[in-house]
């Protein structure tokens, strides 16, 4: 006797096992985006190494542009221009060359005043050049303007 009781004769359809609760099947998996800003500059460090003017970014977010804006305020890079495409949004950035490195740091620790200073020694190669950015209750900021504001924050990442 069958698990269907005596009368079932019908035929056995068996379905693909799928992943996580999605509609996909197991050889189809869907990347998804962790981290947008970490895409961005890995994107810009990458097309820096490669000798590329321009580089296209997307999807572009509000931390985005005010980290680039930092940037640009300092001369690491050079025009944004922000696509607004009614969705997620692109940014073309122009590169003039001048960025070695810069990246996430994640998790966005809390940096007190005091130890912004240890905290760049750590980071950055040199006391002369390379910025933090740290986001605050002033808006998103590099390393040197929070400590003439006199304030602290999270740390969003870095670019020499």
């Amino acid at each position: 006797r069958s698990h269907f009781g005596s009368s079932y004769s019908g035929s056995v359809r068996v379905r693909p096992r799928l992943c996580f609760g999605t509609r996909l099947p197991p050889n189809k998996h869907k990347m998804v985006r962790i981290n947008v800003l970490r895409d961005c500059l890995n994107g810009i460090c990458n097309a820096e190494k490669r000798g590329k003017r321009q580089v296209l970014v997307r999807p572009c977010s509000k931390v985005i542009i005010k980290f680039l804006q930092v940037m640009q305020k300092h001369g690491y890079i050079g025009d944004l221009e922000i696509i607004d495409d009614k969705r997620a949004g692109k940014v073309v950035i122009d590169l003039v060359g001048r960025i070695n490195k810069c990246g996430v740091i994640s998790p966005r620790f809390d940096v007190c005043l005091p130890d912004i200073e240890q905290l760049a020694s750590n980071l950055l190669p040199s006391r002369q050049f390379g910025h933090l950015v740290l986001t605050t209750p002033y808006g998103i900021m590099d390393h040197e303007e929070a400590r003439r504001k006199h304030t602290g924050g999270k740390i969003v990442g870095f670019f020499f």
